[in-house]
């Protein structure tokens, strides 16, 4: 059986490790993480990895990016433990993984990495990719990072992996490929993708890019879906309800979050703010040949539940944007539709960070909920 992106993959129904579709479907074991053909964790060793990821643990929040094709993912040590001293070596191979990415020395030899998410249906897993670490615009700072969590009753500090992977342009991975590498014969065979040959000859990236077809997002797509998740911007929402003013500094903090490259920002006054509750400069380029385009920031802390920021607010913002000045408008709601509507019909440069926006660049650029929970009272 080919994997095909996207394509569902089930087990049995027995209710236990037994339902795992990957022992059957490439013959590896029922184990968590990085599944793998080979003696791990070295790269030479190695054969093939599967990386799963159930996209469920909201202290380690595993992401794809269907636009860029990159997958954001977080290594195996969840405890309080030396960062390479977890069972099944996951961040051993994922360290390896990337200095084997950023070597100067030509591999004839790499692991095939295959990515797959779970369903939520028993153990079904969907088949997201054929995946290499890094990304083009990445470098060795940046597609793997330590990061620290801080965990039990005297919070313990702990360092964990966290790792950015391409998911290759390669619609199907066929089983005469699959077969072949569980030979040792990955790069040789005929079955071999050209992009997955392609970077490993020369870390050229060939990315599946999957742009969204539909501009226009509805409440639900604005909103936090999850429990956890509506927990998260509830708790902004209610420290913030009573006193809208100091709810636009913590506004710019979220859009510092982000969008990285913003410089100076400042709050205006209350009774003199011109229609906008701040303005600021957003950096395009590196060093000094990088230039600033500056924009204006409108705050809204609406309740979830409640209606969304409509036309009349969004005009307000569109009124007050000066000549080559775009607007950033954040809400812990969401646009409404109409306003949604107009404001792509007639493009203007406004970026929309809404309810479930900030709830995911929380968890992705702060942490867990505990440490969430903590940047909000910091305010």
């Amino acid at each position: 059986m080919d994997l095909l992106v996207d394509h569902v993959y089930g087990g049995s129904r027995n209710g236990n490790a037994s339902d795992d579709p990957l022992p059957e479907l490439l013959g590896l074991d029922s184990g968590a993480g990085f599944r793998h053909l080979g003696k791990r964790p070295g790269i030479d060793t190695l054969k093939l990895l599967a990386l799963k990821s159930n996209f469920n643990d909201p202290d380690w929040p595993d992401h794809l990016d269907t636009e860029s094709g990159l997958f954001t993912y977080y290594g195996d040590n969840k405890a309080i433990r030396g960062i390479h001293d977890t069972p099944r070596q996951g961040n051993l191979i994922l360290r390896n993984l990337f200095d084997a990415r950023h070597s100067s020395i030509s591999f004839q030899h790499f692991p095939v990495i295959l990515l797959f998410g779970g369903t939520g249906q028993y153990r079904d897993l969907r088949f997201l990719g054929l995946a290499v670490p890094g990304a083009q615009n990445l470098g060795p700072d940046d597609d793997l990072v330590a990061i620290w969590r801080a965990k039990g009753p005297d919070n313990s500090r702990f360092q964990n992996y966290k790792s950015v992977f391409t998911i290759l342009d390669v619609p199907v991975v066929t089983r005469e490929w699959i077969n072949d590498i569980k030979n040792g014969n990955a790069v040789s065979s005929a079955h071999a993708p050209k992009p997955w040959l392609e970077w490993l000859s020369g870390r050229k990236y060939s990315p599946l890019y999957a742009p969204h077809s539909i501009d226009i997002r509805s409440k639900e797509q604005q909103l936090p879906q999850s429990v956890e998740d509506k927990k998260i911007l509830s708790l902004i929402h209610s420290q913030y309800r009573e006193d809208p003013y100091a709810f636009e500094g913590v506004a710019v903090e979220i859009a510092r979050l982000f969008m990285p490259h913003i410089g100076r920002c400042d709050v205006t006054r209350p009774w003199r703010d011109g229609g906008r509750d701040a303005v600021g400069a957003y950096r395009i380029g590196v060093g000094r040949s990088s230039i600033e385009v500056e924009f204006a920031l409108e705050a809204k802390c609406y309740d979830p539940k409640g209606k969304g920021v409509g036309v009349k607010e969004l005009s307000r913002l569109l009124s007050r944007l000066r000549h080559r000045q775009f607007g950033v408008l954040v809400t812990t709601s969401y646009l409404a539709s109409q306003a949604y509507k107009e404001l792509k019909e007639d493009m203007h440069p406004v970026v929309i960070i809404s309810g479930g926006d900030i709830v995911a660049t929380l968890k992705n650029r702060v942490g867990s909920l505990e440490q969430i929970i903590k940047w909000i009272n910091s305010f």
